[in-house]
């Protein structure tokens, strides 16, 4: 299991979660300043892992090697949010989507890293985006307060709507059946088909980060500096860690794929990172206890912007020159 931060002064930290005899380390793979800005976003799908950042470009790692292999320049602003597409038979990213201050999206072949195409998203920034578990759709909002769709498979954009609050965060969930935008202190739950609310959830202050997990469960973090983990089907509060963090949560990760409450000896994991620089990892089952404590931390003293990871393992596959099976948008290369 391996875990990517971004960090305000520049810097890029990578931890693998190793686990022995019932304890739990965030051991250190790396860490140096990879950009010339703030670290904006970050994505990591098995043995990948990219970081957008102020200073327009992305850079692409190879956490099996713990090291950077090349960078991305085909944005004219800050890459505020980065997506991997990755199918769910293989372990290696097809395609990796990004977003831009310049309210571009650019789509990048993974196999190897190949630009196929930039299309104008929105007439300001792009906050935040998403793709669908197709890998033939993705939704992004933007600064101009709008949501957007776009078609990957044709490399433009196919739809657009005036929200009435600028959002902020904007997820599909594992099935790709419905997505969540959180706006200030609330979150909406949306049906894919047609946009529609089905579910809206109020938190008690501005929601910060999301992830998406299985048995319709949401997590959620922000200033509130707690884990709250939401059952999507309610809109209710399934539980909450009050006080994971000193400061405000910046981001979630995760790590398991096991049932709150399940009896397995593999333990729900998921990661958190606060904006003071601790990362935290822990259990879900344990969240009913008066004090739950962490099952591994890490403090990178720096002001963490952003948290991703993978609960894959690395492989051995080159990163470079590889010339595995191509994905569905290798058509976006007849429009180049």
């Amino acid at each position: 299991m391996t875990l990517l931060a971004g960090s305000y002064e520049k810097f890029i930290w990578g931890f693998a979660l190793k686990t022995q005899s019932q304890s739990h380390n965030l051991k250190p793979l790396f860490s140096f300043p990879s950009h010339l800005g703030p670290i904006k976003s970050v994505a990591v799908a098995g043995p990948v892992a990219a970081s957008g950042s102020a200073d327009d470009t992305i850079k692409v790692y190879d956490l099996s090697a713990s090291t950077e292999i090349g960078s991305l320049a085909h944005h004219s602003g800050a890459v505020t949010t980065l997506s991997f597409f990755t199918p769910a038979s293989l372990s290696f990213p097809r395609n990796l989507v990004s977003g831009s201050e310049d309210g571009t999206v650019a789509i990048y072949d993974a196999d190897p890293f190949v630009h196929l195409k930039t299309v104008r998203a929105h007439k300001s920034g792009v906050i935040d985006l998403c793709v669908h578990s197709s890998g033939k759709l993705a939704l992004s909002v933007g600064r101009d307060s709008c949501l957007a769709m776009l078609n990957l498979v044709r490399g433009r954009r196919s739809f657009c709507c005036r929200l009435d609050k600028e959002a902020s965060i904007v997820k599909f969930d594992s099935e790709g059946e419905r997505f969540f935008m959180a706006t200030e202190e609330k979150v909406t739950i949306h049906n894919s088909e047609d946009a529609r609310i089905v579910c809206e959830m109020d938190c008690q202050k501005r929601v910060l980060c999301t992830c998406p997990a299985e048995n319709n469960l949401l997590f959620t973090g922000g200033e509130d500096r707690a884990i709250t983990v939401w059952d999507t089907l309610t809109g209710k509060v399934a539980c909450c860690i009050e006080n994971a963090h000193s400061t405000r949560v910046k981001g979630l990760v995760v790590l398991g794929s096991r049932h709150i409450g399940d009896a397995s000896e593999d333990p729900y994991l998921i990661a958190s990172a606060s904006s003071d620089g601790v990362i935290r990892v822990w259990d879900m089952r344990m969240v009913h206890k008066e004090k739950p404590n962490s099952l591994a931390e890490a403090n990178t003293k720096s002001r963490i912007t952003c948290l991703a990871g993978s609960s894959l393992k690395s492989s051995q596959k080159p990163l470079i020159g590889n010339s595995g099976e191509k994905g569905e948008l290798d058509a976006l290369m007849q429009d180049v």
